[in-house]
């Protein structure tokens, strides 16, 4: 069995428990043998497409961390959390919210070739494990600067969203 399985992966699962479930569902069904993997690690808060390569198709998986993917995203502006995301403690607030021209202002600056610092709890691994495993447990993760490509922002006409297509490596957000 060679192939692509497409899921649309729920927030609050991590891309290799989705591996596991296809790796579950094939043993259970006869194709106990047959490889799986996945095209690109999305954190556990992350929710979308999750490409699952099966047999021969995992070959292939490594083209999909490379490869151009769009990201939507939401923005909450006023709150910083100790986690950079939804799932931290509120750690600072503001009243300041920039108007939509200054949000367009500056997304020149965060669009081509760029550095990136990946946020400490990232699905990244650091020394074998994922840095947000280490970053819970209090550990210091330092992840290095990275050139990646955000070929387009674009704010969406709905309360806060937006789009990023980014090149492979690039995290969800600029």
């Amino acid at each position: 069995m060679s192939g692509w399985l497409i899921i649309d992966k729920p927030r609050g699962m991590g891309s290799t428990q989705g591996v596991s479930a296809v790796k579950r569902v094939l043993r259970q069904n006869g194709y106990a043998k047959t490889k799986v993997g996945h095209g690109g690690t999305l954190d556990p808060l992350a929710e979308g497409v999750l490409p699952i390569a099966l047999g021969e198709a995992t070959k292939l998986a490594g083209r999909m961390l490379d490869a151009s993917k769009i990201y939507a995203f939401t923005i909450r502006f006023g709150e910083e959390t100790d986690t950079l995301d939804t799932e931290g403690p509120v750690i600072a607030t503001s009243e300041v919210r920039p108007t939509l021209a200054q949000v367009e202002a500056v997304l020149a600056r965060f669009t081509g070739p760029i550095e990136q610092v990946p946020p400490a709890y990232s699905a990244l691994k650091v020394g074998g494990q994922r840095a947000y495993d280490l970053a819970r447990a209090g550990e210091a993760v330092e992840l290095k600067s990275r050139s990646v490509t955000i070929h387009s922002l674009t704010i969406l006409p709905c309360k806060g969203r937006g789009t990023s297509e980014a090149g492979g490596g690039a995290s969800g957000a600029a």
